[in-house]
């Protein structure tokens, strides 16, 4: 695959755009898990392909160049995650019914916009489950872009985001404004999701956001050794998975995610047995 990467500019492209969603994907995914919202992930992924479905009808029907599926895809990411927020503060007691709600909407408006475009066809394939050969450079800047707006915020509000994930309402006392820095976070969250669809597709992008994260977890001793141990688990599962997807010729969604479920199964696995070891010794 060096060769084929070294010749072929999209697969370089697409081996760079991996590197960058397997370092955004745990690092944000992190901060989704321990403030228990995991199923976010599906939610807006789903509101993507929809965004995606209606850039496809738009081309299909109306050539609009000016957006690809892939910007149309984020712009929907966007506006789900404003909705979710939304939703969040409408239903204070119950503000986990804001995930289905728009993750069902999404669904809906997928199906309506895929049955326009004429059905599912190979592009809608590739945004579902992932490709080694979608990626353009342009979608590579936009994602590198995305990473660095993820990163600088990310290090400039830390405390704030650690404080709001662990204690929502010491934060709040503390001075925090937590609103603000919620639609942000989600925003962000958005942006991370429309990102990894390329690589890892609709289906299959909250098992990265979780799986390295679930397996950091179990061998973490601090909140910053569990991002940097699943940032280690999300790169090592994206550069497998797409090596593994190029030679056997199937979506690299499905090769990343195994490949995540493997390094946890052994974690859990190692991790069981040392502390058998130890309690016997």
């Amino acid at each position: 695959m060096l060769d084929a990467i070294l010749n072929f500019e999209i697969l370089r492209n697409t081996f760079y755009t991996g590197l960058i969603v397997g370092l955004l994907a745990p690092l944000l995914g992190t901060f989704i898990v321990v403030r228990r919202l995991s199923l976010i992930a599906d939610g807006l992924s789903h509101v993507t392909l929809a965004g995606i479905s209606f850039g496809l009808f738009m081309q299909k029907k109306y050539t609009l160049l000016a957006l690809t599926p892939f910007h149309t895809g984020i712009i929907f990411s966007i506006i789900g995650a404003i909705v979710i927020e939304n939703l969040r503060g409408v239903y204070k007691a119950f503000q986990e019914i804001a995930i289905p709600i728009t993750l069902s909407i999404g669904v809906g408006l997928s199906v309506v916009f895929i049955a326009m475009a004429d059905g599912i066809n190979t592009d809608i394939y590739a945004y579902l489950f992932g490709s080694v050969a979608a990626v353009s450079r342009s979608d590579l800047y936009l994602v590198l872009f995305t990473a660095v707006f993820v990163i600088v915020v990310i290090i400039f509000l830390y405390k704030e985001l650690f404080a709001l994930s662990f204690d929502e309402e010491f934060a709040t006392v503390s001075g925090i404004r937590a609103k603000i820095i919620h639609y942000l976070f989600i925003i962000m969250t958005a942006l991370v999701i429309a990102a990894s669809i390329r690589i890892v597709g609709v289906l299959l992008v909250s098992a990265l956001m979780t799986l390295p994260v679930a397996t950091a977890m179990r061998i973490a001793k601090s909140f910053k050794q569990t991002i940097v141990y699943s940032i280690i688990f999300g790169e090592f599962a994206v550069i497998i998975g797409l090596i593994a997807g190029y030679y056997l010729e199937i979506p690299p969604g499905g090769t990343i995610v195994i490949t995540s479920a493997i390094l946890l199964g052994l974690t859990l696995l190692i991790k069981k047995w040392y502390l058998a070891y130890i309690y016997k010794g």
